[in-house]
């Protein structure tokens, strides 16, 4: 009985998720606003590439913001504050992702009829936010050469439901004896309808591939 009324309990907490999420994506809509999930570990360089996209959208005359999730601090926003950027913070305290309707409350903190584009940086971790999308147009999942290669064959699940993965870090991929091809191709085996982009984003390489993917 125990373990019917927990998988029945699961199964009403992802539908209500759902549910936000299709309300988020419609208030977003509402006010013209194409959002993004980024997802992927502490350290994959999430913040980085937000940052270096929202300052290519900026140039671009567009109007980037940014919601913040991590299980404490404030770090990342104030990374985009100090970009120029509207942003939220969100932190989950002892939850390891962001829900639907944590977004839902940051939305309220945001202008939303002055924002073009919404990147969500999702709580550093490559499990926990499968099962809940946040009512993004797409998910991104950043991971890094310095996490090793086997980091697609250990956390599939997250692959198969993102819409572009990013193997980031490629530059260090030679001092890390991590060859990226084998992350690319683990990648591929698992979700061969993703747009894969070898990334080194502190030096701009892969970033004209990623905007285009996202269509920015």
């Amino acid at each position: 009985m125990h373990k019917v009324v927990t998988v029945d309990l699961e199964k009403d907490i992802l539908a209500e998720n759902r549910r936000i999420a299709d309300g988020n994506r419609k208030h977003l809509e509402d006010h013209e606003i194409v959002a993004f999930d980024f997802l992927g570990a502490i350290g994959s360089g999430k913040t980085l590439i937000i940052e270096k996209l929202a300052d290519i959208l900026k140039a671009k005359g567009k109007r980037p913001a940014a919601i913040a999730g991590d299980v404490s601090g404030d770090d990342d926003y104030t990374r985009f504050v100090a970009h120029g950027i509207p942003a939220a913070n969100i932190n989950t305290g002892k939850e390891c992702h962001l829900d639907a309707h944590l977004v839902d409350h940051a939305l309220e903190d945001l202008p939303l009829d002055d924002i073009d584009y919404l990147f969500i940086e999702n709580v550093g971790n490559l499990v926990c936010p499968v099962d809940f999308p946040l009512g993004s147009n797409k998910r991104i999942v950043v991971i890094s050469v310095t996490e090793g290669d086997d980091m697609v064959r250990k956390h599939p699940a997250i692959f198969a439901f993102s819409d572009v993965i990013i193997i980031n870090k490629v530059d260090l991929s030679q001092a890390m004896e991590v060859d990226p091809k084998t992350l690319e191709r683990d990648a591929h085996r698992i979700n061969p309808g993703a747009k894969i982009i070898m990334m080194d984003a502190r030096h701009g390489r892969g970033m004209d591939e990623l905007v285009a993917a996202l269509g920015l």
